[in-house]
């Protein structure tokens, strides 16, 4: 289906059909004698009608682009809409982001103790958690090669571990 001109709506077609109806191709105004004929015939009316409608939409999208530019500029952003951490972005991320990273276990030389040694996300703060008893069921060897090299770990105690302590020291 072929596409008219952008000014064309339904309810402008409608509008010149139906002065075109009501005129007969001759006088807009329906007068016998037309008291202005290069004015009130039907052509010439209908292209001053066109190219009023055609301002109106430069007028209204005009328009829109100014309100679209004030709404972005109420942002509170800097910089390129699109970028990876406009505010939208930056939410999407963060809430996406783990919200701690294990850097690394060993032995504490004080309580002969393994712990974990945990960064929280974006920030440059570590922790050094207690593992002692995520460990509690595996042999000595087995615990050893744990803390070691990080295998035959039970990994989910040891995240609980990390997130029980990580929440005691974000709401202390």
């Amino acid at each position: 289906m072929a596409q008219g001109p952008k000014w064309t709506t339904p309810r402008r077609r409608t509008r010149l059909i139906t002065l075109f109806l009501r005129s007969g191709g001759f006088c807009v105004f329906g007068e016998k004698s037309c008291s202005a004929p290069e004015a009130h015939h039907y052509v010439p009316f209908t292209d001053g009608l066109v190219k009023d409608w055609q301002a109106d939409d430069r007028a209204q999208s005009e328009a829109e682009r100014l309100a679209e530019e004030r709404a972005l500029h109420g942002l509170s952003e800097r910089g390129p809409i699109r970028g990876r951490f406009s505010a939208i972005g930056r939410d999407v991320f963060f809430g996406q982001q783990a919200q701690y990273y294990v850097e690394g276990l060993g032995v504490s030389g004080l309580t002969f103790r393994p712990f974990a040694k945990v960064r929280l996300a974006s920030s440059y703060v570590n922790l050094f958690v207690d593992i002692g008893e995520a460990l509690q069921g595996l042999s000595k060897n087995k615990r050893r090669k744990a803390v070691r090299y990080g295998k035959g770990l039970p990994t989910e105690e040891v995240n609980t571990a990390c997130r029980k302590a990580i929440r005691h020291y974000l709401n202390r």
